[in-house]
């Protein structure tokens, strides 16, 4: 009987064990998925599946557009852009820095301070792409820096950050 109680327990462990370490692995590279990650290159190839051997679906053409990793595959990572589209691209085609893409029709208005009361000290079209200064807690805006210009953007306006997400 002990010795029965003895495997059952050893049993229980290593399948919390096996539990616990699923829990806090997020895929190849054990960061978190999803996560945003910009392009790398101003021409970056699209495939259909975690491979050179795959078709190439589409090819981006904009240097640091923001994209979501959504899963990864050794060197390949799963990403989704600003339209939805879900393709697979080599890893080194891939940016750790976080920008944003402006995905808000027309001229969108880049404010002074992070109020909509505040002075508007640029406009930028949709699908320009900025980088993230830093996004403040229980904040609707995020310091955005164009090229010289920075300022605040409103985050409904954005790609490339999660509602809730901090950045300082």
């Amino acid at each position: 009987m002990r010795n029965i109680f003895i495997i059952m327990m050893s049993l229980i462990l290593v399948c919390n064990q096996a539990v616990a370490q699923e829990e806090s692995y997020n895929g190849e590279t054990g960061l978190a998925i999803p996560r945003f990650v910009s392009l790398h290159s101003d021409r970056t190839n699209a495939r259909s599946g975690p491979g050179s051997r795959y078709p190439i679906e589409w090819v981006y053409l904009q240097k640091g557009a923001p994209v979501e990793v959504i899963a990864e595959f050794e060197l390949w990572r799963k990403i989704k852009d600003w339209q939805g589209s879900e393709s697979w691209v080599h890893k080194i085609t891939l940016n750790g820095k976080r920008t944003v893409k402006v995905i808000t029709p027309g001229e969108n208005n880049i404010y002074a301070k992070d109020d909509y009361q505040s002075k508007v000290i640029a406009k930028v079209e949709d699908e320009a792409v900025g980088i993230i200064e830093k996004c403040p807690p229980k904040n609707n805006f995020c310091l955005i820096k164009f090229d010289n210009i920075e300022g605040w953007v409103s985050r409904q306006n954005l790609y490339g950050i999660y509602p809730d997400e901090i950045i300082d």
